[in-house]
């Protein structure tokens, strides 16, 4: 795990497969207006996600809310578990809500993997998958839909950016104060089965719809933000419009 604070406020979580945000007031307030989590590894990663809060003087149980970006199991594996015990608020996208609640399913299948195990980095790949727990993932089945209301009064602003394509419902993350975006699946900049570094779109077998993921990605183009951060590789320092414009056309 490695933490670091690419932007006023909000920190960068690079976990071992999967990445995760802490995002604060900028700067760090005194009062009590808390920190928000966006996205939270996969299940085996919720002890590491518990420690990058408390390295950060916080204390779980504060957290105003989980952002879902969309809701594959290596992004929501802690939601369950900070609504249980913390009674953190899950929120995602009206179109996100029934896959972040185990209603329905979107994700890569079995085949999918099998038909590409041979495939040094997918066999990885694969046994990381498994030993982080994501065949046992627990559904967050008390996520709520957000409103624009309810987003405008959390730290950072948070502001969603419909991006469908990957998930049905999924979205990107603007940060305005801080000049951030956190792009969660929609692109990346790195992931274990691939072997280049920089802006690029997942393997199509991790999208719902691989064709209206990438046209959507583009939509991003207009977004002022010069600190991307994705759900898998490194932070991106540079604007929106330059990374997109990497991507494969």
């Amino acid at each position: 795990m490695n933490i670091s604070e690419p932007a006023p406020g909000v920190h960068f979580v690079e976990g071992p497969a999967s990445n995760w945000l802490i995002v604060r007031s900028a700067p760090a307030p005194t009062d009590d207006s808390g920190f928000i989590l966006i996205d939270g590894g996969y299940p085996a990663d919720r002890d590491l996600v518990l420690q990058s809060v408390r390295e950060l003087g916080l204390d779980p149980a504060d957290a105003k809310a989980m952002l879902i970006t969309h809701g594959h199991v290596d992004h929501t594996g802690s939601a369950a578990y900070f609504s249980r015990t913390f009674g953190t608020a899950i929120l995602c996208s009206p179109e996100e809500l029934a896959h972040v609640q185990g209603k329905e399913k979107h994700q890569v299948t079995l085949g999918q993997v099998l038909a590409r195990v041979w495939r040094p980095k997918v066999f990885r790949w694969m046994l990381h998958v498994i030993k982080a727990k994501a065949l046992q993932a627990e559904p967050a089945t008390h996520a709520e839909a957000w409103t624009q209301d309810r987003l405008a009064g959390l730290p950072g602003k948070p502001t969603p950016i419909a991006v469908p394509g990957h998930t049905p419902g999924n979205i990107a993350i603007l940060l305005p104060d801080a000049g951030a975006i956190a792009v969660g699946d929609t692109f990346v900049s790195g992931h274990p089965i691939s072997s280049r570094q920089g802006p690029q779109m997942l393997h199509r077998m991790f999208h719902h719809d691989p064709a209206a993921a990438l046209k959507a990605t583009r939509r991003l183009e207009e977004v002022q933000a010069r600190v991307i951060l994705p759900g898998h590789g490194p932070a991106l320092h540079l604007p929106v419009a330059e990374a997109v414009n990497q991507l494969p056309s």
